[in-house]
């Protein structure tokens, strides 16, 4: 891959079944706040870790330092976040997608515990796919 950014270069964005399924529901739900949010994944694949502030910011509450949160704009009535990270094979992997708001605190707690167990799991398929030639 060369610098991604530049050119036409992009960064894969691979995504839980979770976060699947929250933007299909999503779609369903508020078409206009569903647009944001691709928008603000294809932000992210373009720019990769160099996208920051206010689009992309760290999760300092997580263990896995290079945890991260998208934050799409909103259409008004939500507060969507995406829990993400970076892997060493120069992915994003989507982790966990909700809507935090009224929920601000709690949200995060358990968001951040279920990424965290996503991303070790993550973590062990994609070197056991390397490990048997599958990638």
């Amino acid at each position: 891959m060369l610098n991604p950014g530049e050119g036409d270069m992009l960064w894969e964005i691979l995504m839980t079944s979770q976060v699947e399924d929250f933007l299909d529901e999503l779609y369903a739900a508020d078409r206009d706040s569903h647009r944001l949010v691709n928008q603000a994944i294809l932000v992210l694949e373009r720019n990769g870790p160099a996208e920051g502030r206010p689009l992309v910011d760290t999760v300092a509450a997580s263990r896995i330092a290079n945890m991260k949160e998208l934050r799409p704009p909103s259409g008004g009535r939500t507060e969507i976040r995406i829990l993400f990270a970076f892997d060493p094979w120069r992915s994003a992997i989507l982790l966990i997608a909700g809507d935090k708001s009224g929920e601000w605190a709690s949200w995060y707690r358990s968001a951040i515990a279920e990424a965290e167990s996503l991303y070790a799991m993550y973590l062990k398929e994609r070197e056991r796919e390397i490990r048997d030639g599958r990638d």
